[in-house]
């Protein structure tokens, strides 16, 4: 499997900035397809870090683009009904022609995301089962009709959802996620998706993850390695270092120590982020999605398109 790179959108810094404008979100995703990028990535967060629909804006930027997969980095589908969200999802990948990939996660325990749970009426304590009750009604709605299903969290009588997806039983889900259950969880589905906190984790877990699948009867290859990384270049260290916490701090509203012993990044010049990505590569990553800490986004985007890309060496 070749190696490939996506491009979040910055949702979340639009609405910290005072600039919900969808234009230039759209303009970023079009500009990392032209620029050569695989993917391009919405974030998702009704409440606990606000920021735009993800599924809604997908569908804008399906229309707007042609190559590019679309991704969610990640949904959380415990806050969503799972019969309206096989109906969304159903309809965006028409819409997209099957260019749609879902990653998924548990949520991280933190008190704005509890919060966020409580707002929208979801326990916090059933959020693993209604994760994997969702994900099993999406997948059964996307397959067949007359869908009966009874769980703890869900019950349903012969349902069945129209259009189905374009791709046949519906979109690759990736598991986001670091603990225990994403472990055990991404063993079932398309993609392990973590955000970090670093390759030797990536590296150190991401095999038991192949293992387990193929324990369980999988082919080999049938769950892949992502990864979700933050960016902040620049050619001085220093004044890179300053950007990522500063990015950090402002969009977690935790110091930025906390965040890096959870999440992936990299901060400095291009050319040491060519052999820190070369690293994911070789520890077995093919997919890697690109978040940049604060700066011009479709500068960067140009950026690591023609200069750090071409310089990765990529398995055949």
């Amino acid at each position: 499997m070749t190696v490939e790179f996506g491009v979040l959108i910055p949702t979340r810094e639009a609405i910290m900035s005072g600039r919900p404008e969808t234009g230039p979100l759209i303009t970023m995703a079009e500009r990392a397809e032209a620029a050569g990028f695989d993917s391009v990535w919405i974030g998702d967060s009704i409440t606990a870090r606000p920021r735009h629909e993800p599924l809604t804006l997908m569908a804008a930027l399906a229309a707007r683009t042609r190559r590019v997969r679309l991704g969610t980095g990640v949904l959380l589908p415990a806050l969503r009904n799972p019969v309206v969200l096989a109906h969304v999802i159903g309809t965006l990948d028409r819409v997209a022609e099957g260019r749609v990939i879902l990653g998924v996660g548990i949520a991280a325990d933190t008190p704005a995301i509890r919060k966020e749970f409580a707002a929208t009426g979801v326990p916090w304590d059933r959020r693993v089962g209604r994760f994997l009750e969702t994900l099993e009604i999406c997948r059964a709605l996307w397959t067949r009709d007359a869908v009966s299903f009874s769980g703890k969290h869900f019950t349903l009588d012969g349902a069945t959802v129209e259009p189905k997806p374009h791709r046949a039983g519906g979109p690759p889900i990736w598991i986001g996620g670091s603990g225990p259950t994403a472990f055990r969880e991404a063993a079932r589905f398309d993609a392990w998706f973590p955000t970090g906190p670093s390759v030797e984790f990536f590296a150190e877990h991401f095999p038991r993850i192949q293992a387990a699948a193929r324990a369980a009867g999988r082919p080999a290859g049938a769950v892949s390695g992502a990864a979700y990384l933050t960016l902040a270049l620049d050619a001085n260290r220093a004044t890179a270092e300053a950007r990522m916490d500063q990015f950090l701090e402002t969009y977690y509203a935790a110091p930025a120590r906390v965040i890096k012993a959870r999440q992936a990044g990299y901060a400095g010049p291009l050319e040491g982020c060519v052999e820190w990505i070369q690293r994911w590569i070789d520890a077995g990553a093919r997919h890697l999605a690109l978040r940049f800490a604060g700066g011009d986004q479709l500068t960067q985007v140009d950026e690591v398109a023609s200069r750090l890309l071409p310089r990765l060496t990529r398995p055949t």
